[in-house]
């Protein structure tokens, strides 16, 4: 058994993740779901072995001192994965996030189309939430490619690992990936803005310095495009803001309220009758009336904004799940399990 051999079985079955960990056989998880190979149970003598073969020697040495490792790899020229190895009881354990082959477009993903005119904005903040695994990754990557396709700008990335391979079209497209070809997001965050950036892709706002640089960006004449583990655009906001001390927060809302763009969040939900999950958003736009709720710290406020400013593009995630409900797209309890508020799914 080799990874390589694992990885041939995910791609065959249309998996998005692997899974290889001690006690059990390596597991594939499908349309959302986990199932067990048909292979053995693995030991920890086996994981170890397994993952190490995929690893260089200061790979190793970096893991076996941090106890983590983020990282990409290739099998062969069609398919990507991104890994992130670690330790269990003792044991090595391993997850492959399969990378999809081509980027896919908006309309392919779901993405509503008003995200193609705010990606092609001169600066600002753009952010993609919504949980791990929920396909934000592959969003991000559609959008920088409609950059890199329609604009002549310089791109630079700043990811952990590097998942999508961007070639320059009418962009310039330079990917930096943290521990590879830089040391930190901090360090690279701090000389970005010395590259000559039109755009900064952020792969993960992890922190304050991260955050705090992203909104400088964006304020000083960047397109800025980041990923952040939320569940909704109003958290997203409150989530940024709570992140920096009580005395700066006001600072932060203003800022917020200028150089915001769009968040766009999402979900993916089982598909009724299995198969390809489908994908669930919600958009909030920034406008003079949002801009004033975030100014003031009324940000729960904003949700009714979403909910009559349709006209401008934007709407809730429960506006969202329950189209999809009506469209035969999911189950009724798979939305409504979903939504702020499900009795919108009897109306």
């Amino acid at each position: 058994m080799t990874v390589a051999g694992i990885l041939r079985l995910a791609v065959k079955r249309g998996a998005s993740d692997a899974i290889i960990t001690a006690g059990v056989p390596p597991a594939l998880r499908v349309d959302g779901d986990l199932h067990y190979t048909n292979a053995p149970p693995l030991s920890a003598q086996e994981t170890q072995r397994l993952v190490y073969d995929i690893l260089a020697d200061d790979q190793i040495a970096r893991f076996e001192r941090e106890k983590e490792l983020d990282f990409s790899i290739a099998l062969g020229e069609e398919h990507r994965f991104r890994v992130n190895c670690y330790w269990q009881r003792d044991a090595v354990g391993a997850a492959f996030r399969v990378i999809p082959k081509d980027i896919p477009g908006l309309e392919k993903l779901g993405v509503p189309a008003i995200m193609r005119d705010l990606i092609l904005s001169h600066q600002g903040l753009i952010l993609v939430t919504g949980p791990t695994g929920h396909g934000k990754s592959t969003t991000q990557a559609a959008l920088l490619d409609i950059v890199n396709t329609e604009k002549k700008v310089h791109i630079v990335t700043i990811e952990d690992p590097i998942e999508f391979l961007h070639a320059s079209k009418s962009s310039v497209v330079d990917q930096r990936e943290v521990g590879q070809d830089t040391l930190s997001f901090d360090e690279a965050l701090r000389h970005v803005l010395r590259q000559d950036p039109d755009v900064i892709l952020i792969g993960e706002m992890r922190d304050l310095e991260t955050m705090r640089t992203a909104l400088t960006a964006a304020e000083t004449g960047h397109l800025v495009i980041a990923t952040l583990h939320t569940n909704d655009a109003v958290q997203s906001v409150d989530r940024i803001i709570d992140s920096f001390p009580p005395h700066q927060q006001s600072q932060v809302r203003a800022q917020l309220s200028f150089c915001l763009l769009a968040i766009l969040s999402q979900r993916l939900l089982p598909r009724k009758g299995g198969g390809q999950r489908v994908l669930a958003t919600e958009l909030l736009c920034n406008n003079a009336a949002v801009a004033n709720l975030v100014r003031e710290g009324k940000t729960q406020q904003i949700y009714g904004v979403m909910e009559t400013q349709a006209r401008q593009g934007m709407y809730t995630m429960d506006f969202c799940l329950k189209d999809l409900y009506l469209k035969g797209l999911v189950e009724r309890d798979a939305a409504r399990r979903r939504m702020r508020s499900p009795q919108l799914l009897d109306l």
